[in-house]
């Protein structure tokens, strides 16, 4: 553990862009949805590093994820300054900056799925472990869209900020895209790595 010291590290300047992210945000609601998951993940992965240290991969692509939705949250995903400048590179109809959270939420959840399944060898390595994997990445994209229909329900207008939607009627079905994209390319793209420093972690099979 102790040539990992640099994740603490990396925990503790996503928290304090988090504090940052918090000062002054567009819509101080809006802010809150989007960073919630960040509040509800940090203890888990504070427990996990003592008790259940998970792949420097992980933490990595679990801060990249985070400051994604800092971004979001402190702009709305609509307004991120980097969504107009892609938009007017790529002469777009609307920012798309929601998309690439809608990918990283397929990416990352996808590799701790995958994660969790060899370490806890339920799922021998193979196929069906990349299936499973892909599907609890869909499944925590389902919930999430589950999550922004009870806000739209709930709150009205109020929650376009939070939605994004930015007037398209397929937001959803791109959302749920992306999100399968991501998680497609996370298993082919990155399995190999995450295996090599599971290797490091996995006690030998008796």
């Amino acid at each position: 553990m102790t040539e990992r010291k640099w994740i603490p590290v990396l925990g503790v300047g996503v928290l304090g862009l988090l504090v940052l992210s918090g000062l002054h945000p567009h819509e101080r609601g809006t802010w809150l949805m989007e960073v919630a998951p960040i509040l509800i993940a940090a203890p888990l992965l504070v427990w996990s590093w003592f008790r259940f240290p998970l792949t420097s991969l992980l933490y990595v692509l679990i801060a990249l994820h985070a400051i994604i939705l800092l971004v979001g949250g402190a702009y709305t995903y609509a307004r991120v300054p980097l969504g107009f400048w892609v938009q007017n590179a790529l002469e777009l109809s609307r920012n798309p900056y929601d998309k690439l959270g809608h990918f990283a939420q397929g990416f990352v959840p996808a590799l701790i799925a995958r994660e969790l399944f060899l370490r806890k060898r339920i799922v021998r390595p193979g196929a069906w472990t990349a299936l499973l994997s892909i599907a609890i990445a869909l499944s925590v994209s389902l919930v999430y869209e589950l999550i922004e229909w009870g806000a739209a329900l709930a709150l009205g207008q109020g929650a376009e900020a939070f939605l994004g939607t930015q007037g398209d009627p397929w937001d959803t079905q791109s959302d749920m895209g992306m999100a399968t994209l991501g998680a497609v390319v996370a298993i082919l793209g990155f399995a190999r790595i995450q295996d090599r420093q599971l290797e490091r972690l996995l006690p030998p099979e008796s």
